[in-house]
């Protein structure tokens, strides 16, 4: 039973985020081709995408009725919008559909995460909870690689949405009937006492909104940096499934060395190297930075979001849903800064790395934020 929940929460967190959110990334340098975006409008209906994250985040958070609803329209909403995507053909259009799967990402990231941590809990597995959250890098690892066949073929943007929608409806076909009925998420004769934000619990979300500013920019366009820098290479292609298949074993590494150090000091080292991966990304020249910056901030981009959860659920043991959502809005709110940090930078500067040494410097900063452990 706590492997078919692991495995359902596992490819739910495929679809919903490393399709619905991420697949956007690997699509830009199309978009781009085909005149659907520019380099900064691509920042702007990025900006969309994480404002609707931050929207079906909060939502999730204070949902007390049809929060299975939520949780299944979530899942399937960013399946069908991923399909409809492919008749998005300018800005305006993709900033509304990005909005929208944004709103659907942040209910079912939260959700997902909530219902699997209490059943995995309940059922004396809690240590699968982790393997859960390496489904939005397995997710990126394999639309990484589809963007391999959609652009060797020379695909339209179009015609990448479709293979993108079209595995992730294979995916939720597969689980769809183990997602969780009605009354399984909310138990309000269990409902524990108000939330007090003590100096740890607040040091935690402004490190975790400073990790979601620090990460999204490479892993919004590393993909179109490699296109820019290596035109045709098929090296350059390669970056994307790289930092999906470094995020899978960041998790794995991560479960291997679950006992060494607190949680507070094992996600402060991932926040710091990741701050080196996004500096890397910056600085380096040639494909070695590229390829550094996506081992070292895919690798710890999922470790990042586990051990938030994990730490939060350690200082508020009693309100598990209400810190996912939480953080996971003030991930978003980072995540918003972050795009429109570099439409700014590129229309002001026609230039993207001085975007990435901020977001550099944000990793290192909310590093040290969780080093020491406040209750």
């Amino acid at each position: 039973m706590a492997l078919r929940i692991a495995i359902t929460g596992f490819l739910a967190l495929v679809v919903v985020m490393g399709i619905g959110r991420f697949a956007f990334t690997p699509q830009v340098p199309l978009m781009i081709r085909d005149g659907e975006l520019t380099l900064t409008s691509a920042g702007l209906v990025a900006a969309c995408n994480y404002l609707g994250y931050l929207v079906g985040a909060w939502d999730a958070m204070r949902a007390t009725t049809r929060v299975e609803w939520r949780l299944h329209g979530g899942v399937w909403g960013a399946v069908a919008l991923t399909l409809l995507s492919a008749a998005a053909n300018d800005a305006l259009l993709h900033g509304l559909l990005r909005f929208v799967i944004g709103c659907m990402s942040g209910w079912g990231l939260v959700l997902v995460a909530a219902w699997t941590n209490e059943q995995l809990a309940h059922h004396g597995k809690p240590g699968l909870s982790a393997a859960v959250f390496a489904g939005p890098g397995a997710g990126i690892a394999v639309s990484g690689l589809l963007a391999l066949g959609v652009q060797s073929y020379g695909l339209p943007a179009w015609g990448g949405w479709l293979v993108y929608g079209v595995l992730a409806l294979i995916l939720i076909s597969l689980i769809a009937r183990n997602l969780p009925a009605r009354g399984e998420l909310h138990r309000p004769e269990s409902a524990p006492p108000p939330l007090v934000l003590t100096p740890g619990l607040k040091k935690l979300v402004w490190s975790y909104s400073l990790a979601g500013f620090g990460y999204i920019l490479p892993a919004t366009f590393l993909s179109q940096m490699a296109a820019q820098r290596f035109p045709g290479s098929l090296f350059a292609q390669f970056v994307w499934p790289v930092f999906g298949a470094a995020a899978i074993i960041g998790i794995a590494l991560g479960i291997a060395l679950r006992h060494c150090m607190q949680s507070n000091q094992r996600l402060a080292l991932v926040l710091w190297l990741q701050g080196i991966g996004v500096l890397a990304a910056a600085v380096l020249p040639g494909l070695g930075g590229l390829v550094t910056g996506a081992l070292l901030v895919g690798g710890g981009f999922l470790c990042a979001v586990q051990l938030s959860m994990q730490y939060g659920r350690e200082l508020a043991p009693a309100h598990s849903r209400y810190m996912a959502g939480l953080l996971t809005t003030g991930y978003a709110l980072g995540q918003l800064v972050g795009p429109v940090t570099s439409s700014l930078s590129t229309a002001l500067l026609h230039r993207l790395e001085p975007a990435l040494w901020l977001a550099g410097a944000a990793l290192f900063i909310g590093g040290l934020l969780v080093w020491r452990r406040d209750e």
